[in-house]
């Protein structure tokens, strides 16, 4: 699945596409900066990002949003090494077609081992580690893992150009009969998700093959393939444009397109329908006849790298992350050293409600001083003399309104439920 991505970025190698702009105020690399979400270190590497504080709660946020949502459509979670045999690759396909893009092999005694460019050769391996039946099947299969792109150096930046990827990844494995529903079903997760993230898809694109790239045989399984994809597109009723040259070596695919605050396109999340794996690697199922069956490969990814999907959210939202995704969820503000030891009870109250709260007290600067500084965390708590009096919060949201002094349950109890809504709103009536 980690392919799916990869005609769309050798297009981005051209000049014209090299992030060497200035970053404008909704970049994400400006944002990553201010907001505490990444950086980068020329020790460490070119391309290889860390993770702050605040970005991991997002990366971790997100995550976990992923698997609840596979979980309950149905897959079942592995994990898988990011090491592999060369052999394992010249199988794929990966390296006799990808292999630009692959880091050197590394010798290991009389053995050559690469890090992995795709999670798709080893979730062939776990299908094959036993005899699958057909009732079985689908077999849904995910992971959140890590693989590996030689990227060129005059192309990285920020997030959306890395060479370690976090791939939310799945392989479908069914029958030819299953395999129009199960992209189709892969589709709707997607928009789901969006919804959830925030996220504008900007259009649907079925990518096919083009003239002058390396793909492999089987004109047959590419046609058959292209019609379910086109299938799967009128059944889910999108609209969408057909365009060459854009597909997986091994196959076609449904790509979501985003655009980026620079008014960029990029692929960020993707379906394919994939008849060459199976066959190279042999895979089978036992029939309702009891004769061996070649599987179909269901390929799909809800949000693409976690990488990209953080940098498109930043952009999207201006670093404005929704209410259930924010870093901070709620700030508490007392206005001077003698409500702070109440506002720090405030503070320990939201924790234990399982939401994220920090205290910014007056040893951070003046009160409007630190109201500027929170302007986008959703919800902010300001406890004054008579807040503290009467286990009060002055409430300012994140989009200037001020619902007034509320209760803090109150307060609390409406943020656990906007979080637990993944809505957009912030306040709703009462």
């Amino acid at each position: 699945m980690s392919t799916s991505n990869d005609r769309q970025d050798r297009q981005d190698r051209r000049p014209d596409r090299r992030p060497d702009h200035r970053p404008g105020p909704r970049d994400h690399r400006r944002l990553g900066r201010e907001l505490g979400i990444f950086g980068t270190d020329p020790l460490m590497g070119a391309g290889l990002p860390y993770w702050l504080p605040a970005g991991a709660v997002v990366r971790h946020t997100l995550e976990e949003y992923i698997r609840d949502a596979e979980r309950a459509a149905g897959y079942r979670h592995v994990y898988s090494p990011v090491l592999g045999k060369r052999e394992l690759y010249e199988i794929s396909g990966h390296w006799d077609h990808y292999s630009e893009d692959m880091f050197p092999p590394m010798d290991l005694g009389s053995e050559q081992v690469v890090l992995r460019p795709s999670l798709c050769p080893h979730h062939a391996l776990v299908y094959r580690s036993r005899s699958r039946s057909y009732r079985e099947l689908p077999l849904r299969m995910a992971e959140l893992g890590g693989m590996y792109r030689s990227e060129l150096s005059g192309v990285l930046g920020g997030l959306t150009r890395v060479r370690a990827i976090q791939l939310n990844d799945a392989h479908i494995f069914c029958t030819l009969e299953q395999a129009v529903e199960e992209a189709r079903a892969a589709l709707g997760l997607i928009r789901r998700a969006y919804a959830d993230l925030g996220i504008r898809g900007a259009r649907h694109r079925l990518s096919l093959p083009g003239e002058g790239a390396k793909y492999v045989a089987g004109p047959e399984l590419w046609r058959r393939a292209t019609g379910m994809l086109r299938e799967v597109l009128d059944a889910s009723g999108v609209a969408y444009e057909a365009v060459g040259g854009e597909a997986a070596f091994y196959g076609p695919k449904i790509d979501v397109q985003v655009v980026d605050s620079a008014g960029r396109e990029s692929t960020l999340s993707t379906v394919q329908i994939d008849f060459h794996q199976p066959e190279r690697f042999d895979l089978h199922y036992i029939g309702p006849d009891g004769a061996r069956h070649r599987p179909v490969m269901v390929h799909r990814s809800i949000i693409g790298s976690v990488e990209r999907a953080v940098a498109h959210l930043l952009e999207e939202h201006g670093g404005a992350f929704p209410v259930w995704l924010a870093p901070v969820q709620l700030v508490v503000l007392p206005v001077s050293e003698a409500q702070e030891d109440r506002a720090r009870e405030v503070v320990e109250q939201a924790l234990r409600h399982g939401l994220r709260a920090e205290l910014s007290g007056p040893e951070e600067g003046s009160l409007g001083a630190r109201v500027r500084a929170a302007r986008l965390v959703p919800y902010q708590a300001v406890i004054g003399e008579r807040e503290a009096c009467g286990a009060l919060a002055a409430v300012r949201l994140r989009d200037g309104r001020r619902p007034g002094a509320v209760p803090v349950d109150e307060l609390l109890r409406r943020v656990r439920e906007r979080v637990a809504a993944r809505g957009a709103g912030l306040w709703e009536a009462a």
